[in-house]
């Protein structure tokens, strides 16, 4: 691991802080002016704390249009297992804010992944273990890879299958179950692959990739039937 002096590093955030104010900030005075009224997002995305997802970004979304969850793995514990800020956050963004899309984005080169396969990565981490066992399931789907055979299919598909795994577990928060239940709300899984700058959407019944085009046509032909 390259050495970093912690100074710099401030001094760099700092910085960038500066030219928000002077150039960011100026040119959308008026939505963040909006903003500091409240907030009324339409989905809440549930994506890994990893440094190379920029959610905002990779959405060409606007300040106020995400509510944002990150953690390692992007993972939803099953209700009732963990009651603590991930629950505490799917629940706020249900029942307070309203949310009516619900994203759960794993990626390439996930350092969870590899770590399910690897568990020995994860000695000096024991926090990090405990929380990892929510994709337990997700590993023991793909528990035909071995230990040795671990390069970007394998992470892919391990990532896919916990994407799906986390789904599942969101299936089962009160609070998504009843606006669900009402069809009020829309879940979806997807795999970003980062080197690629592409999202792949995950049908949950077939378990197969759909791409962005492919998700946006199957959308609109079923919005077309409803109209």
């Amino acid at each position: 691991m390259s050495e970093t002096n912690p100074q710099l590093t401030l001094l760099a955030i700092l910085e960038g802080v500066k030219r928000f104010k002077t150039d960011i900030y100026p040119k959308h005075k008026e939505l963040y002016c909006q903003l500091a009224n409240g907030q009324s997002p339409t989905t809440l995305f549930i994506t890994c704390a990893d440094s190379r997802i920029s959610p905002e970004s990779l959405t060409h979304q606007r300040p106020g249009n995400l509510f944002v969850l990150r953690n390692i793995g992007n993972i939803v514990p099953a209700y009732g297992n963990s009651f603590g800020g991930v629950t505490s956050a799917v629940e706020y963004a249900v029942c307070a804010l309203k949310v009516s899309t619900i994203i759960i984005c794993g990626h390439s080169d996930c350092g969870a992944m590899s770590a399910l396969i690897h568990p020995e990565k994860l000695e000096s981490m024991p926090a990090v273990k405990k929380w990892l066992q929510y994709a337990e399931t997700a590993h023991a789907i793909t528990d035909a890879l071995s230990a040795t055979d671990v390069g970007p299919e394998s992470i892919q598909s391990l990532t896919e299958h916990n994407v799906l795994l986390q789904l599942a577990h969101l299936r089962t928060h009160p609070s998504v179950a009843g606006a669900l239940a009402k069809k009020e709300i829309i879940l979806q899984g997807w795999y970003y692959d980062i080197p690629k700058g592409k999202i792949f959407i995950l049908d949950e019944e077939t378990r197969n990739d759909m791409t962005v085009e492919e998700a946006i046509k199957m959308l609109q032909k079923k919005i077309e039937l409803q109209s």
